[in-house]
């Protein structure tokens, strides 16, 4: 019977070709969508699965008030690991705390490599489970231990096994590998660890951070811990949520609370508004879900129109099949058996599109999934997903063309009824909301993101390079520096700082000044200048001057940004005097000597932070900021820049950033989702209009003869044309008037998550609104004006 049923079902696939083609292959597009994304999703849900102990590891957060605004974030003071060492250590397996990700310069012989990693306390590989390649699992207990991954140890060592051997760390430490671990994989937290340091280092490194070892207020290390077996992330973060007022009471005015954010939120769920966890990445996670729904769920309405447009052509079958004794089950059986071949049919060629496309989508999307051949779980998960589908797709047209009467049909009399087409004219409506929906939304998202690019941002970017300054032997520096990289003619102004152009690296608090309002708690952005800061950024001075090696009283000297005069409440800030309200160890008093033009360092969806630019009086900048000679080209500058560097830089790597590149990266996560958007869009499109295309065929081609007639009797081109086209037209407007609503609500939404946003004006949605009307036509008037040019002789001479 089954074997009789697929017979039956691939003759009727075969016998209409026009059909089965837009039938599969809109199927086939649909499935692919899916399946892509799929496996876009499952890659994000498994972000850090990597790590067998993911569920019981988690970072420490803090959320601290200031004037009534509570931030969140993962910065936390050092003594707090003494606190949870002392107080706290039945609750966990391991407390490792962890300098934020950074880069040092590592030199083996000749070769000398930038790379990104963590001076991580000694647990950290047993937390994270590492693969050790080479070497041991406590690679760190020395303080001059290096642990490296697999490609930088290849990098640096080649074929030489380098355990036992050292390293030079930014031409001044030598460090002994005493392990190779795996790399960690890309879709984790850790995927930039391309080297592990000792925690003990770092303290020894800097005299900051041997002197933040009792300060609560510095917020500048990170903590990573696994909790013991016997407890739950909720309750130890319950527990330690108060330790820093405890410990400090002075603080009690920020009401500083600490928690655990969990490993597997670390990634999808790390936003937080005003102390409240408001998402992240999941977001977009259930945005391209429902997007891969709604796609499929296109491609099958195609399936379900085009099945039952063609009913009348299959009634006789019906008829005759239900006459010699087939029951209405074995009907249904047989319809859904037709589904099914269709649905996997689709299927097949939808894995060779996802195959083909996986290189490209990688690209796009950042990530770098592999099509899961070998998964068992994955075909399973196929099977049932090819089976819902084809009862998706195939339930409707089954039960409808097996509820025919055999007497009617059998008679000559059976005729669809004037309602039998009202529920293709729903599946279009709801075909074509979709699409509408999906064009709004995505040329929504793409202001979003050029309303953001356009937004002044108070610097020039362009010809703006960076390079960064991590070794000691950079130390001193600058002055000769500068005037070999302006004498070599590829830089016309070059400056420090402690920052980078696009990134605020420090926050301060605890200063005075006249009219500071009584319990005021700041928060200023707080980042060392060179003298040539504002000249090489080309940052405006809007009152005051700039720093000037002409007075050595700037050496004391403070610019601040617009944003500040407003948040100190300045009204005359030229001259106003800074005091540190710390009166154990206060600093010299500072006076501002200008104001500049607010200029966007963080993100440029967010309102530009209060900052101060304070001269840089250890000579300690982070990075050479230089202005590049407009008279010659980017790479002729670049290459006279990476000579001069070599010749005072011989064992360090030439590394060099162009802001505007590093500045675009803000945008690249609302890029991605926009192209992916609109990709997905176009998909919905196509497939909506492949079903229509098809429909209007079965409209024309049921029509013929009363096209042939009216055509006898004087109608025009555009009569017919007007008869065949009219409906489809009027369904499409319905669709307009019930996606604008829903696209607006769904968007406005959305846009409420950035402060600086586009405002949704009416002629997007008129745009989307005649773009659907447009393609409507475009596709309809294809076979409308097809059949109205046939020549009638033809359709009418035969029966």
């Amino acid at each position: 019977m089954l074997k009789n049923y697929l017979k039956i079902a691939w003759r009727n696939l075969t016998k209409h070709k026009a059909y089965t083609i837009i039938n599969v292959g809109g199927l086939a597009l649909g499935m692919a969508v899916t399946l892509i994304i799929g496996l876009w999703i499952n890659d994000e849900l498994n972000h850090n699965s990597h790590f067998p102990q993911k569920d019981k590891i988690a970072q420490v957060y803090q959320s601290q008030t200031m004037n009534g605004q509570t931030g969140t974030g993962p910065a936390i003071p050092r003594p707090l690991e003494m606190a949870m060492r002392e107080d706290y250590m039945d609750n966990f397996k391991y407390v490792v705390m962890s300098s934020w990700n950074t880069p040092q310069y590592l030199k083996n012989g000749e070769t000398s490599l930038s790379r990104n990693g963590y001076f991580i306390q000694r647990d950290a590989p047993e937390m994270l489970d590492l693969k050790i390649i080479k070497g041991e699992k406590d690679g760190l207990r020395e303080i001059n231990t290096i642990m490296l991954s697999e490609s930088s140890a290849n990098a640096l060592f080649s074929n030489e096994d380098p355990i036992g051997k050292t390293l030079k760390v930014n031409s001044e430490h030598d460090m002994m590998v005493t392990a190779v671990y795996e790399d960690i994989p890309f879709n984790t937290s850790f995927s930039d660890a391309d080297y592990l340091m000792p925690w003990a280092k770092y303290v020894t490194l800097w005299d900051w951070v041997k002197r933040s070892e009792d300060y609560w207020d510095n917020n500048s290390f990170q903590m990573f811990v696994q909790i013991a077996d016997n407890t739950t992330i909720e309750a130890v973060s319950e527990k330690i949520r108060d330790v820093k007022k405890i410990k400090d009471p002075d603080l009690v005015e920020f009401n500083p609370e600490m928690f655990l954010l969990p490993m597997e939120d670390w990634y999808l769920r790390s936003n937080f508004q005003n102390g409240k966890q408001v998402g992240g990445r999941i977001k977009y996670v259930w945005l391209f879900g429902i997007i891969g729904v709604f796609v499929l769920l296109l491609a099958c309405i195609n399936f379900m129109n085009l099945s039952t447009a063609r009913s009348e052509k299959r009634a006789k079958e019906v008829g005759i099949r239900k006459s010699i004794g087939s029951q209405r089950g074995q009907l249904i059986n047989q319809f859904l058996g037709e589904s099914f071949l269709v649905v996997l049919l689709a299927f097949i060629i939808a894995v060779g599109i996802v195959v083909l496309s996986l290189s490209g989508f990688n690209e796009l999307a950042r990530k770098e999934m592999e099509f899961p051949w070998t998964s068992l779980l994955f075909w399973g998960v196929s099977l049932v997903f090819i089976l819902i589908t084809a009862l998706l797709a195939g339930s409707y047209p089954a039960l409808y063309l097996s509820s025919f009467r055999p007497v009617d049909v059998l008679k000559g009399t059976f005729k669809t009824g004037k309602h039998s087409g009202l529920p293709r004219k729903i599946l279009v409506v709801v075909q074509f909301t979709v699409s509408v929906a999906f064009i709004i939304g995505t040329v929504i998202v793409m202001q979003q993101i050029n309303h953001a690019k356009n937004r002044p941002i108070g610097y020039d970017k362009e010809g703006l390079v960076q390079i960064p300054t991590m070794s000691q032997d950079f130390t001193g520096k600058f002055e000769l520096m500068r005037d070999e990289f302006i004498k070599s003619g590829a830089v016309t102004e070059m400056s420090t700082s402690s920052a980078p152009t696009t990134r605020i690296w420090s926050n301060r608090s605890g200063f005075n000044w006249e009219g500071k309002p009584e319990g005021f708690q700041e928060d200023l952005a707080w980042t060392e200048v060179s003298p040539e800061y504002a000249k090489s950024l080309g940052l405006k001075i809007v009152a005051g001057r700039d720093f000037s090696r002409d007075f050595a009283s700037d050496s004391l000297g403070i610019l601040i940004n617009e944003t500040a005069v407003k948040y100190m409440g300045l009204q005359d800030p030229v001259g106003q005097i800074i005091t540190d309200s710390d009166t154990e160890d206060p600093f010299e008093p500072m006076k501002i000597i200008g104001v500049v033009e607010d200029m966007i360092a963080q993100s440029p969806y967010e309102p530009v932070k209060q900052g101060w630019y304070v001269f840089d009086r250890n000579d300690n900048g982070s990075f050479y900021n230089m202005r590049l000679n407009p008279n010659k080209s980017a790479s002729e500058n670049i290459a006279i820049i990476e000579r001069v560097f070599k010749e005072h830089f011989p064992n360090i790597p030439f590394q060099y950033d162009f802001v505007d590149e590093e500045y675009g990266k803000k945008f690249a996560s609302e890029v991605r989702v926009g192209r992916l958007s609109g990709i997905f869009t176009a998909l919905a499109i196509l497939i909506s209009c492949l079903g229509l295309f098809g429909l209007t065929s079965f409209v024309a081609e049921q029509r013929t003869k009363e096209i042939g007639v009216r055509k006898v009797l004087g109608a025009s081109v555009f009569n017919v044309w007007n008869m065949l086209s009219k409906d489809f037209l009027k369904l499409v407007v319905i669709s307009c008037f019930i996606a604008v609503p829903i696209a607006y609500y769904v968007m406005n939404g959305w846009l409420q998550e950035y402060p600086y946003r586009v405002i949704l004006k009416w002629w997007i949605f008129a745009l989307a609104m005649i773009g659907a009307f447009l393609l409507t036509i475009i596709t309809v008037s294809f076979q409308a004006i097809k059949a109205a040019k046939s020549n009638p002789t033809k359709s009418l001479r035969t029966e």
